[in-house]
């Protein structure tokens, strides 16, 4: 039996790629809406090969009947509307940061946590984490599973796209204007320094300790999902890269753990894709994985400093796995177990 859905935020990067994402994994719909602001009423947008849908007004549009909601407008945004959506009887998966660390609503990664997603019954939400914590709780639950995690350090290096369309035309915008001699400055508006052929160690806004919003997302979002105990610190770059996002990482276990034991866990982990080859070529990059749902992990290696260490590179598609792909499992794992 199908359901009814709405796309809200259906014109933005992530939005696209749910309406794309819905028609490929022939998830039943039985109606889907696309919605935005009222700037883009009369755009369309596709949703699989053969269908067009026009934009409805988020500010006039009745959620009346609709059963899931689909939901990446921005988190102020989501703020005024999801309660509206919710109070009409339908089911939101908020693809923003404003419900992540409300307590009464569930925050899922379905091949880490699947169970959590019976809490939406508290408030009809379920929260979708932070891009580059998902490709990062994905690797780490099969390890935390065999040797349980003590603690973590991850740098990241994400893509532009995390920043929307206006952040991928400036990167193209600058790079452009490089080659032709024009400042980088005059393309600045998305980022706090010039971002073609550069990295800036900014993610968010800055927070009084010194780390960034996004690097705080990260820890508490890695320890609302996977395990309160974990101990964790990140540093978030954003770099010249238009779609997909790769992380460093080190982990230190509670308990021995061997590379091969490692490499076996993910290589039978849900969502995992393991490319590891100690040879040139022998990994993934952001370039390969655009397009593609798995989270892959490379360069498995012991951490000669640690007791129980290990270092890897994980590497996804932040507007597949990292949001919309997530979402979707999220309402295909709602009508499965809970519907």
């Amino acid at each position: 039996m199908g359901h009814k859905y709405a796309v809200v935020g259906a014109t933005g990067n992530v939005g696209r790629e749910i309406l794309q994402t819905l028609e490929e994994r022939g998830v039943a719909v039985t109606d889907v809406s696309a919605v935005a602001s009222s700037r883009s009423v009369g755009a369309q947008v596709s949703y699989g090969e053969d269908h067009v849908l026009e934009i409805f007004d988020l500010a006039k549009f009745d959620f009346e009947g609709t059963d899931i909601v689909l939901s990446s407008p921005g988190a102020k945004i989501s703020a005024e509307y999801v309660p509206r959506a919710t109070s009409a009887g339908a089911i939101v998966i908020d693809n923003t940061s404003h419900f992540r660390m409300d307590p009464d609503v569930p925050l899922v990664v379905p091949e880490v946590n699947p169970e959590a997603i019976a809490e939406f019954r508290n408030k009809n939400i379920i929260a979708n984490p932070n891009c580059s914590t998902i490709q990062l709780v994905v690797a780490l639950k099969p390890l935390h599973d065999l040797a349980r995690i003590r603690r973590v350090v991850v740098s990241t290096y994400q893509s532009v796209s995390g920043a929307g369309k206006s952040a991928m035309d400036e990167l193209f915008n600058q790079t452009k204007g490089i080659y032709m001699n024009e400042p980088g400055q005059k393309f600045q508006e998305n980022f706090p320094k010039q971002i073609a052929f550069n990295t800036i160690p900014q993610i968010d806004a800055f927070m009084e300790d010194g780390s960034t919003k996004e690097e705080w997302k990260m820890m508490v979002e890695t320890k609302k999902i996977l395990d309160p105990e974990i101990r964790m610190t990140a540093t978030c770059v954003r770099v010249p890269v238009f779609v997909g996002h790769a992380e460093a990482v080190n982990v230190e276990f509670e308990n021995p753990i061997t590379t091969e034991e490692a490499r076996e866990a993910l290589r039978v982990a849900e969502g995992v894709v393991v490319v590891d080859h100690r040879a040139d070529e022998g990994y993934v990059t952001q370039v390969e994985c655009v397009g593609e749902d798995p989270v892959y992990v490379s360069r498995i290696r012991d951490d000669m400093t640690l007791e129980n260490g290990l270092n890897f590179w994980v590497v996804a598609d932040n507007l597949r796995k990292g949001a919309a792909l997530n979402t979707v499992q999220i309402a295909e794992t709602l009508i499965r177990d809970h519907l």
